[in-house]
């Protein structure tokens, strides 16, 4: 087997890539419709912070428990008594959840590559009917959308198969390119800002079953339109077992959170100075658009070509740690045996080839709904299910601050990590109650996490 171990850049280019990308091309859409600029910027540093202490707390189990490399599934199992069946249960249950959350991920990520592909073949927004067949109309747009998802997504699946260590190159390749262009949108959008587009900054949303949303309402669901824009934090940790040094998780973790959040930060709010609130609303390429209306329809050509190389970098990113983590937890006896078999690259090829089976038959949904309603639903689906290993690592935190393990003669540290312990499970948990405003999509989040238990029966035969 190839070595396939990660550099201090490489980890960094993961943890940013990963963040960076669906979440920074169509939020400022997704925002617009639920909140007002208050409760947008107010959101993105509630939200920077909540997602900063989970951060901490990573970096810091990746540190103090230097053995429970491999994936947040280890904190899970770490939480109970060792060898009994609810520490493996709790295993696997965070493994699922993980998993869930990341095939969730690549669909939303590979939807909106070709959202972007859209600007320079608007053959993919034809509405033109092909046929119809028991009630369902099959339109042109749609039909060669799926197709162009499709093939995205198994050509980066080819990639990624060839060895770990050269994808992470491509996707350091593509991150730069990324930060170097959204620093040129950063220095075109202020150049065009225009605060009258902002003003007032408290504006009124309605629901969509016509309800009113006061502020609270509407910081409550533009945090959790925002925490996807986070996932992937936990990147690093999940390839603590391929980095070259232990102490670059941490560091990776806490450079990249930074990055990323100046980024998004920057770009939403100078997108809302560009674009009026109502262009934003009704915009599917809301950067695209908002270049367009500063320098001509070259700024749409520059923008999506800039979100279509980000775009790549990301679906790599998302991939690799879709496969990555049940790859691991599989070799843990956490997950179905299947899952741990790899090929003479080194990669986990039966992980990266079922999880993109999977992810190919959802997919299919192309086929009858517009991307932006796509997008908004699979984030929303896997921010709850990724939540859940999030709160698992920062209650497990609290064990340790709890029992003082690993913290002999450090009791200052001990109540510093202690209190960022609490911080993050409490931001974990809002977030969660959040998204119980919208009941349909919480339980269908909720459900695919249940619906693990199907297969739990075999993964007992894994366990070691």
């Amino acid at each position: 087997m190839k070595d396939n171990k990660l550099g201090l850049w490489l980890l960094v280019a993961l943890v940013v890539g990963n963040m960076v990308g669906s979440g920074i091309f169509m939020l400022p859409n997704t925002l617009a419709k639920v909140a007002s600029p208050s409760a947008v910027i107010t959101a993105w540093f509630m939200t920077g912070s909540g997602v900063l202490m989970i951060a901490l707390v990573f970096g810091n189990l990746s540190i103090r428990k230097p053995d429970l490399s491999g994936g947040p599934q280890l904190y899970a199992t770490a939480l109970f008594r060792k060898g009994s069946r609810t520490s493996h249960m709790s295993g696997y249950f965070v493994s699922w959840g993980y998993w869930v959350a990341n095939i969730a991920g690549n669909v939303a990520v590979v939807t909106t590559f070709a959202s972007y592909l859209s600007a320079f073949f608007p053959i993919m927004t034809n509405q033109a009917e092909l046929f119809t067949i028991f009630g369902f109309t099959m339109k042109l747009g749609n039909f060669i959308t799926f197709l162009i998802c499709s093939v995205f997504l198994w050509v980066n699946h080819a990639i990624i198969i060839r060895g770990i260590e050269g994808a992470g190159k491509l996707n350091l390749i593509a991150t730069a390119a990324k930060v170097l262009g959204f620093a040129l949108f950063i220095i075109i959008g202020l150049m065009a800002f225009d605060s009258s587009n902002i003003v007032p900054l408290m504006q009124d949303r309605v629901s969509e079953t016509g309800e009113h949303l006061g502020f609270l309402q509407q910081l409550s669901m533009a945090a959790m339109a925002t925490m996807w824009a986070f996932l992937g934090v936990e990147s690093a940790v999940v390839f603590s077992k391929r980095a070259r040094k232990k102490s670059y998780v941490q560091i990776a973790t806490i450079l990249g959170l930074g990055i990323a959040l100046l980024l998004y930060i920057s770009i939403s709010v100078l997108a809302m100075g560009v674009m009026t609130q109502e262009e934003l609303i009704n915009s599917h390429k809301p950067l695209v658009d908002a270049l367009s209306i500063v320098i001509g329809p070259s700024g749409s050509y520059i923008m999506a070509g800039l979100g279509l190389i980000s775009l790549i970098g990301t679906t790599i990113g998302w991939l690799l740690l879709s496969a990555e983590v049940p790859y691991q937890a599989a070799k843990q006896g956490l997950f179905l045996p299947v899952f741990k078999l790899e090929n003479r690259h080194g990669s986990p090829a039966k992980a990266l080839t079922i999880t993109n089976g999977v992810t190919q038959l959802l997919l299919l949904s192309t086929l009858s709904s517009s991307i932006a309603e796509e997008f908004e639903l699979v984030t929303t689906i896997a921010i709850l299910a990724v939540l859940v290993p999030y709160t698992i690592a920062s209650i497990y935190q609290l064990k340790l601050v709890w029992l003082g393990e690993t913290y002999e003669g450090q009791m200052r540290q001990r109540i510093v990590d202690g209190i960022i312990a609490v911080l993050a499970t409490l931001y974990s948990l809002w977030v969660i109650r959040s998204a119980m405003t919208d009941w349909f999509t919480f339980l269908a989040g909720v459900g695919m996490v249940l619906f693990g238990i199907v297969f739990y029966p075999l993964v007992k035969n894994n366990k070691k």
